[in-house]
């Protein structure tokens, strides 16, 4: 700097602020959550009077585990929703909970068990309760402290769990209502089983994966029909589960198929058919049934026509019937008729029915009063034949770690020795397993409770319908809101299509089901289930004071029913109910029974993956709509599963997964609620490290931002203010586009549309204000004296400010607390206390947002062309230049209303409305505007650093007119 240089830059209103540039948030974020402890936020927010109640109730996760990415993005979604609902206006309660009955926990304690050689059969049963409470206690605490890292609000000192007394005492008491209004039946029907965790399984409990299974194709003899070329014949079935051919009772056709009578007429050497054998097969499956004998065209032949008439005459010989050992049980005629879900389109065109393991066939024969006949009993709770199964007994269809077993590989030998088996092969579909041990499941008949969805419910709460089915339809069609509405698409084909609900499962760790069965008396037995109200009393006010675990205590059955009915009379059931009867009777003791519940036991929001269509969204539903009569939500939120960045499901073995644990350490909380804000979650997210770089950037940008408000708005006061009339054009245009972006965000937060709401906030911040408002009005902010404009731009700012930290503060809980502080100090002082501010309505301008639309669209050709001379070193900095902007006579007009030099941050303009030169820049997108460039006249403010003629004229060294007024 030369000695006739003046630094004026201590004269300069620069930015003053203490933010930093860096938000160091894995180090202050816990900071900020012991303050908002301190403050007990929460309960104070309980305390604004003559507010609209909204309650998101919880679906509770298992106490078992650290948290996965999918719990982060679940709870984040759920506090973005409570924090948007409760700044526009609203009590918004959320009180966490947690699902702590059921297999997940009671595998884990048979892992220790099985670790120390310890027999879980031999351990009392109240002990081994008392160890899964203990177990979930532990977990409780854990997930609690890592959900409160994510900055998720709640009342979290004061959580459900379905193990406390009283929730235990509630789910007794809503089974006991479907107990007294008949909706409970004792029931035999195939349902899906795990043999290794020994209990019936639910649909929501089952995923599919692919599984490699065997395949037969088995011969039935016929006979019977008096005819000498069919009685010769045999029909042929395919199945992928050769383990339930022990258990086969009957053959089924199509009515509508095809069929002939096939000869075989050649062989190779190596085949299970004999040249002369006669099949009776489907016309459109015959070929490729001889093809897995290894039978080529040349070695069989079609006779004739086996017609409906014939097949009506046909019985069945099982291929096992007769042989030595067998004790006759596979001596019986096969039954044999025609079934409507027999198909032509793959197998034999006939299907071997089982129906202790098949829903199809059961139902078949339930209709046809017939299951006494066909039901049998052959495979036990541990997914082993019966010790007595001639040739099986004992064989197990899986090993106790869910593979392969025996019984498969012993079956298909015994068909192939006794001349049985046609072709035998594998195959890989798609195929059932338990969610929880990974194995697969089977179909397995056993007696189970179950509630009659189309039983009507006769408990005067009919205006949706009399059964649980009729209400759950009309509460899906006119009582819900589903967001996306494609969830009610799943919901209600679901409930449309699903049996009755199995209530039952055979294990020790939850709530048992609370009834007693007549010694005697047979299921369908009018006087077969005790229904006695003062009996159910005694048991509620048990389980109040001690639990679920008072009834397995020595003496229960007498003490619940003794002087009211004779004890002996009855036996006591020791099932205990499927886990999402727990969870779907939490509406009952969370919203209904706790004073922070909700004003009429509603819920105005369940919110849960997509996987929840068949979980807790339906069982909610089926439990509410029996006990209650409607659904007990009045909307849904689904959202997708996570997936890494390739797209991939999330597997520890692959090392793909992302912990919300790393996440926070690393980025802090913020990134990864930024994360789930700029996401669809409406599909499935993708999440890995360079998304989270990416998500870093935008909260980067959106930081300084923030930092510029702040610096700029430093010893603001309320005396700097200016009306809305004396504003210039420039921040009139910043308060319709406000104006605009509070309805937006209030719309967007109402529907639950996080990501639209970011994008629109993001997108106004960086471009609408860091790119054009700020970029434009530093001038004035830096290097303004008192000026009514610098007022005008403050004030602006200063309403930006509070638009933009409530707005935002549902998303970015813990920056926005940070930029709040800032200006609002204070020990008591926190953004998640106060509501998003009005908006007034004067605010709104469309006609001005058309002539700035204009602005700006001119605005870019200049920028462009001055972006030309930049880059070929002609300037510097934009203020050095002075362009002639050729428009026509309307813009023109437009143009020249404003300091349209200040706005492109050119030392001087031209507004010309003549032809524009050959050479002059245009942009390819915008028609009508034209620039050249030229450079300022003048000499260079050394305070602003514009280029001016009047630059050094006045009382003071090389500055303009404005900086020498501003100086002083």
């Amino acid at each position: 700097m030369s000695d006739d240089t003046v630094d004026y830059k201590d004269t300069l209103n620069l930015p003053k602020t203490d933010f930093p540039m860096r938000a160091g948030l894995p180090k202050r974020e816990p900071e900020w959550l012991e303050r908002w402890a301190d403050i007990g936020v929460y309960d104070r927010l309980r305390q604004k009077k003559d507010r609209e109640s909204f309650t998101l109730h919880d679906g509770p996760p298992y106490a078992n585990g650290n948290l996965h990415i999918g719990h982060a993005l679940n709870k984040i979604l759920k506090d973005m929703v409570v924090r948007s609902q409760q700044m526009m206006g609203k009590d918004a309660r959320y009180i966490p909970g947690w699902d702590c009955h059921g297999l997940p926990i009671e595998w884990k304690i048979e892992e220790k068990y099985r670790k120390k050689g310890r027999d879980k059969d031999a351990v009392p049963v109240v002990e081994f309760r008392q160890e899964c409470r203990e177990f979930a206690a532990g977990w409780v605490d854990v997930q609690r402290d890592e959900f409160k890292r994510l900055g998720i609000t709640g009342k979290w000192e004061n959580p459900y769990l379905t193990m406390d007394f009283h929730s235990e005492r509630v789910i007794a008491a809503e089974f006991q209502k479907f107990l007294m209004n008949g909706t409970l039946y004792q029931g035999s029907k195939p349902v899906m089983w795990s043999p290794i965790e020994k209990t019936a399984l639910a649909e929501a409990e089952v995923e599919y994966h692919d599984k490699e299974s065997f395949t037969v194709w088995v011969k039935f003899k016929v006979v019977g029909t008096g005819d000498a070329v069919l009685d010769s014949a045999k029909v042929v079935i395919w199945t992928t589960t050769p383990w339930t051919m022990p258990s086969n009772k009957a053959v089924v056709y199509g009515a509508g198929i095809s069929y002939g009578l096939y000869e075989v007429i050649g062989r190779p050497e190596e085949c299970w058919v004999s040249i002369g054998e006669h099949f009776i097969l489907s016309d459109n499956l015959a070929e490729d049934v001889f093809g897995r004998a290894r039978l080529d065209t040349t070695m069989f032949r079609r006779i004739c026509d086996v017609t409906q008439d014939d097949l009506s005459k046909i019985q069945l010989l099982h291929p096992l019937n007769g042989v030595e050992g067998g004790e006759g049980e596979w001596d019986d005629i096969r039954d044999f008729r025609a079934a409507d879900f027999v198909t032509d389109t793959e197998g034999t065109g006939f299907v071997h029915c089982a129906p202790s393991h098949g829903m199809e066939e059961f139902e078949l024969y339930r209709d046809l009063g017939m299951l006494e006949q066909v039901i049998t009993y052959n495979v036990m709770e541990d997914g082993r034949f019966r010790a007595d199964l001639p040739f099986f007994g004992g064989k197990a269809i899986l090993k106790p770690n869910g593979k392969e077993g025996n019984a498969n590989s012993a079956i298909i030998e015994k068909l192939a020795e006794v001349g049985g088996l046609l072709a035998r092969g594998k195959i890989k579909h798609s195929y059932p397993h338990s969610w929880r041990s990974k194995a697969p499941v089977i179909y397995r008949n056993t007696p189970q409770w179950f509630a009659a969805v189309d039983k009507p419910v006769n408990d005067g709460l009919d205006a949706y319908g009399k059964t649980i089915r009729e209400r759950a339809l009309t509460s899906i069609d006119e009582l819900v809101t589903w967001t996306p509405p494609t969830g009610r698409n799943r919901l209600h084909s679901m409930i449309e299509a699903r049996p009755d609900w199995v209530l039952s499962r055979q294990r020790a760790w939850g709530v048992p089901l609370t009834c007693f069965t007549k010694n005697g008396s047979l299921p369908t037995d009018d006087d077969y289930l005790l229904r006695n109200s003062v009996v159910n009393a005694r048991v509620l006010e048990a389980f109040e004071v001690e639990g679920a675990d008072a009834w397995y205590m020595d003496g229960a059955k007498e003490r619940f029913l003794s002087g009211i009915v004779e004890p002996e009379g009855y036996t006591q059931v020791f099932d205990i109910l499927d886990v999402w009867f727990d969870s779907g009777s939490t509406h009952a003791f969370v919203l209904r029974d706790r004073d922070d519940g909700s004003d009429d036991g509603m819920a105005d929001l369940y919110l849960e993956g997509t996987d929840q269509h068949r979980g807790w969204f339906h069982s909610s539903m089926l439990q509410s709509c029996g006990t209650q009569g409607r659904a007990p939500y009045r909307g849904v939120l689904t959202h997708g599963f996570t997936l890494d960045e390739k797209g991939m499901k999330m597997s520890k073995s692959i090392g793909n997964t992302v912990s919300p644990d790393d996440v926070t350490k690393q980025y802090g909380a913020d990134i990864l609620r930024l994360w789930v804000a700029q996401s669809d979650y409406t599909s499935d997210l993708r999440i890995g490290p360079e998304i989270l770089k990416g998500v870093a950037d935008s909260y980067r940008r959106l930081r300084n931002t923030m930092r510029f408000m702040l610096g700029s708005l430093a010893d603001f006061s309320d005396g700097d203010r200016v009306e809305l009339d004396a504003m210039p054009e420039l921040e009139l245009w910043v308060l319709h586009r406000l104006a605009e972006l509070d309805e937006t965000v209030r719309k967007g937060y109402m529907a639950y549309d996080f990501q639209g709401v970011f994008q629109a906030l993001f997108q106004f911040a960086t471009v609408d204000l860091s790119s054009f408002y700020f970029d434009i009005r530093k001038d004035v902010l830096y290097c303004d004296g008192d000026t009514a404009e610098r007022r005008a731009a403050r004030t602006v700012l200063d309403l930006l400010y509070h638009r933009l930290t409530t707005w935002l503060a549902p998303v970015l809980t813990f920056t926005m607390e940070e930029v709040w502080l800032e200006r609002n100090p204070g020990a008591e002082s926190s953004v998640h206390l106060v509501d998003m501010p009005t908006t007034p309505t004067t605010w709104f301008n469309p006609d001005l947002a058309i002539k700035w639309a204009i602005i700006r669209k001119v605005r870019r050709v200049v920028t462009g062309a001055l972006e030309v001379e930049r880059r070929e070193k002609n300037i510097g900095s934009s203020l050095e230049a002075a362009p002639v902007v050729y428009v026509d006579n309307a813009m023109a007009g437009v143009l020249k209303s404003v300091s349209f030099a200040d706005l492109c941050i050119t030392s001087g303009i031209e507004i010309s409305t003549q032809a524009a030169p050959d050479n002059a820049f245009v942009l390819e997108d915008t028609v009508g505007i034209s620039v050249t460039f030229m450079k300022a006249d003048g000499a260079k403010c050394e305070r602003c650093w514009k280029i001016l003629p009047d630059v050094g004229q006045y009382g003071r060294k090389g500055v303009c007119g404005r900086c020498d007024s501003a100086l002083g």
